[in-house]
């Protein structure tokens, strides 16, 4: 485009700019006219308070400005601020600044309605500092996927302008709410959708579901699970252990050894950035003494040919999977650096939690329980809608509530509406009703007391152990309980022990009578066995039968 034409200068630099340049000539060209409109309303009026403050919101705003990659990043840069409702243009801020970005945005925006790329007569304003000189940095190939780029050991958190100082916490939320709104449309794509069916094995799928819920409806005859409920299951299996790889370090392209990151980022080239790697890893190999590329893709389309990365291209390309299997599904971000989707069941009339990279499904208190995760912004992304589900991943509201200082919640509640209300103007009314009757059941869902389910108490399991150590994701430490023979046990070649499951302890007869509390004290491992207290029928249960394996200085509880 023509931005690339217009050359490069240092002292000129604007990332928002250029972010904003990306964009359709169309789009472009709407939300560049409204942006010098509010520029050069200040320049004429610098006394006049009306002129700096925009009201998020505002019509014009929320659906011009809002929704376009790089626009409100280009109000930051020009001075403005977040308050409760709007944005505000301070006393303090520099007009020089203001000038400057709505400079090098009327230049290329008279470079495209003149037709030609090559620099033009910039449309100066009436301010006597204006400089027509300034010119727009060279910028690379758009992200066809529109979706904010996860860098290095970021997984799911939008790529951040170069210059943090030009952008508050808020404005990346703000990004994240524009860019993955749009990146969800991908997902709706019909010939993308038909490319991943070829991969996906469905009638595999369905006869492995068909065959577990025909199980399960003999073991509990009133239960509302679907063959769709049952099918997602056997999805998530099938993407975790047989399409979809974790990557740490690649392997070097010329030994296929292990190669390390040099924590460095390559310059991406084009076919690279085609496909929405705006960032590529350098991966270095010791014993070849040779570099190795690893394109961090963010286009789905190009994640079912890899199929590989960390938690960003996970949720990315399952999401994708859950759309084309006709799943009406979420792509759900986390500020704390994670991502993942939701998939709404019609039998049980919830959205649910599904996390590829660890093959969970309704599972919401994995991250804050087991992972150990401090939550303060979750927030779901459909074609229909954008909601903000914190609540549904915590059980520590209080301590949540506490923790979000990034925006205000009254500016952050009014641009998720203003977003909802444009995306949804094109639905029929009956649709409308429906995401309306969604929502009041999710806002009851939310605000009702949650315990931690089992399987909700571990930490994370993809990735290395260095990977989980270093995010802080390992959950709680327990320790593992050895049996050592005692003396008398030795001689005696005896070790009794009996688990007592209504008082939960057990006892070691053989070594006089030592009292254990609680069943999880006496294991050494374990793994979907939990031990539940049926208090309407007085029953207990473990749901999963064991075994008990003797070996020299050691005892072993195993699911059989």
């Amino acid at each position: 485009m023509a931005a690339a034409a217009l050359g490069s200068s240092s002292d000129s630099a604007s990332p928002a700019v250029a972010e904003l340049c990306q964009n359709t000539p169309e789009t472009f060209l709407e939300a560049s006219k409204l942006l010098l409109t509010y520029a050069d309303n200040i320049l004429r009026n610098p006394n006049d308070e009306k002129y700096r403050s925009i009201r998020i919101g505002n019509a014009a705003f929320s659906t011009r400005l809002l929704p376009v990659r790089g626009a409100v990043e280009c109000l930051f840069e020009m001075g403005f601020e977040e308050g409760e409702t709007h944005l505000i243009f301070p006393k303090k801020a520099s007009v020089e600044q203001l000038q400057k970005i709505r400079d090098l945005i009327a230049i290329e925006r008279n470079s495209r309605l003149d037709g030609s790329n090559k620099s033009h007569k910039v449309e100066l304003s009436q301010q006597p500092a204006a400089s027509s000189s300034a010119q727009l940095p060279a910028t690379q190939s758009s992200n066809p996927s529109g979706l904010a780029q996860h860098s290095g050991n970021s997984e799911g958190r939008p790529l951040s302008p170069p210059s943090a100082s030009m952008v508050t916490a808020g404005s990346v939320i703000l990004k994240v709410l524009q860019a993955n709104l749009q990146h969800v449309l991908v997902y709706e794509n019909p010939a993308l959708q038909e490319k991943a069916l070829a991969y996906i094995p469905v009638q595999e799928l369905k006869k492995r579901s068909q065959e577990k819920l025909s199980w399960a409806r003999k073991l509990d005859k009133g239960t509302n699970v679907s063959d769709e409920d049952f099918l997602l299951l056997e999805l998530l299996h099938w993407f975790k252990e047989e399409f979809f790889q974790w990557v740490d370090d690649i392997s070097c392209s010329k030994c296929g050894g292990k190669t390390k990151s040099r924590g460095e980022a390559l310059f991406p080239n084009d076919d690279e950035l085609k496909w929405g790697a705006n960032r590529v890893e350098d991966h270095y190999c010791d014993a070849c003494q040779l570099s190795s590329r690893f394109p961090r893709y963010n286009n789905p389309e190009k994640l079912l040919e890899t199929r590989c990365g960390r938690c960003g291209e996970w949720a990315n390309c399952f999401t994708l999977c859950c759309r084309a299997l006709g799943f009406e599904a979420r792509y759900v971000w986390d500020y704390t650096d994670h991502v993942w989707t939701e998939v709404y069941s019609p039998s049980q009339q919830r959205w649910l939690h599904c996390d590829a990279c660890e093959d969970v499904c309704d599972k919401p208190l994995l991250y804050e329980i087991g992972w150990g995760k401090k939550l303060s912004y979750v927030l779901a992304f459909s074609k229909d809608e954008v909601v903000d589900v914190t609540w549904r991943y915590s059980c520590k509201h209080e301590e949540v509530i506490s923790r979000r200082t990034q925006i205000k919640e009254e500016l952050l509640r009014e641009t998720i509406n203003e977003l909802n209300k444009q995306r949804q103007m094109s639905l029929s009314e009956n649709r409308r009703k429906e995401l309306l009757q969604r929502i009041i059941v999710e806002l009851v869902e939310f605000i009702s007391p949650k315990t931690p389910k089992p399987g909700e108490l571990g930490g994370r399991i993809s990735g290395s152990m260095a990977w989980r150590v270093a995010r802080g994701e390992t959950g709680l430490e327990r320790k593992e309980t050895v049996f050592i023979p005692s003396e008398n046990e030795k001689i005696s070649k005896q070790l009794h022990l009996c688990y007592n499951i209504v008082k939960d302890h057990y006892v070691r007869f053989s070594n006089n009578n030592q009292t254990i509390s609680g069943w999880e004290n006496g294991v050494w491992k374990m793994e979907s066995i939990f031990r539940k207290v049926e208090k309407d029928w007085n029953t207990i249960k473990f749901f999963a039968p064991i075994m008990i394996f003797l070996e020299p200085l050691k005892l072993f509880w195993k699911q059989n």
